[in-house]
């Protein structure tokens, strides 16, 4: 039976409030409303809740109509406490006390997790993962977190900060990424290519290597070749059959493949390669939306 569901997306650039019905097999988005991540962390949960009012007046629903409520936000988080701990891309948010705020406002039992985590899950049940039982997904957006999928379950670790794949060191120096210098973030996310290109962003690198800007795709070659040792120590460490990467590799993965697929021959084991596909997320900008209602769902 299908049922009504919110999802709040959180990140470090922007934020959307989405509505959905949906069930194990379908889900379709009834609504959605977006704005950019400023101001202390009540303005953001405060105009979230605003919007959710507005999007069930608008569909002729009340909260009682609503089964749950997932939050979607980049880690570290307390899940089994509802708390947003501390996030690199959301600075000031300390010991956010996210789900007890947004559940006491709209009345609605709300659940929180790792964007990462949820994007896996929305991936292997909606997406580019379906059928496997072995898959890690990578944000590759703003940071870089992955969601492991295992053995056919979601697996989160001893306290929920497994995947936290972007914390890696990869190079001694390096630019800056989970506040470490010369990590996997810090060379594969937006916020290090903007590091690389002077401020420019990882979209307008993208759009001026399709244009055949000499530098742009020199610069996410050399990403890719980071991307490629990164993702040999998860190829190594875990053995999946299908690695989904998100947002800036699903839209500039061309301009790193060569380069990428060159450092996992010389980084990775052979037989652990060869079982692997490395592909961009299918659910393309709605990634976040879907991660949301499935943190709901779960």
């Amino acid at each position: 039976m299908r049922k009504h569901y919110i999802g709040l997306d959180i990140g470090g650039t922007k934020c959307a409030s989405v509505l959905a019905e949906a069930d194990e097999k379908s889900l379709e988005f009834l609504s959605r409303a977006e704005f950019a991540t400023d101001g202390t962390w009540r303005d953001v949960a405060d105009k979230l809740c605003d919007h959710v009012v507005k999007q069930l007046a608008a569909a002729n629903l009340n909260t009682v109509d609503i089964e749950t409520c997932g939050i979607s936000c980049g880690g570290p988080l307390d899940v089994k406490n509802g708390l947003i701990l501390s996030p690199p891309n959301l600075p000031g948010w300390d010991k956010v006390p996210i789900v007890a705020y947004i559940s006491g406002k709209l009345k609605i039992q709300t659940k929180l997790n790792n964007d990462a985590d949820a994007c896996a899950v929305a991936e292997w049940k909606y997406g580019a993962g379906r059928g496997s039982s072995n898959m890690v997904f990578l944000t590759f957006g703003t940071g870089l977190g992955a969601g492991l999928i295992l053995n056919g379950k979601l697996y989160t670790g001893a306290n929920g900060m497994a995947g936290e794949v972007g914390h890696i060191r990869l190079e001694k120096d390096g630019p800056v990424g989970y506040n470490k210098v010369g990590s996997f973030e810090g060379f594969c996310s937006g916020g290090g290519i903007a590091q690389f290109a002077n401020g420019r962003t990882a979209k307008e690198i993208a759009i001026a290597a399709d244009n055949g800007d000499t530098g742009a795709k020199e610069l996410l070659a050399r990403v890719g070749t980071y991307f490629g040792r990164g993702l040999s120590i998860l190829i190594d460490i875990l053995n999946p059959e299908i690695i989904v990467a998100g947002s800036i590799f699903a839209r500039a993965g061309r301009h790193m493949q060569k380069t990428m697929y060159a450092a996992l021959q010389k980084e990775a084991l052979p037989q652990s390669l060869s079982a692997c596909r490395i592909v961009p997320a299918e659910l393309g900008d709605k990634i976040g939306d879907y991660g949301s209602i499935v943190t709901a769902m779960l």
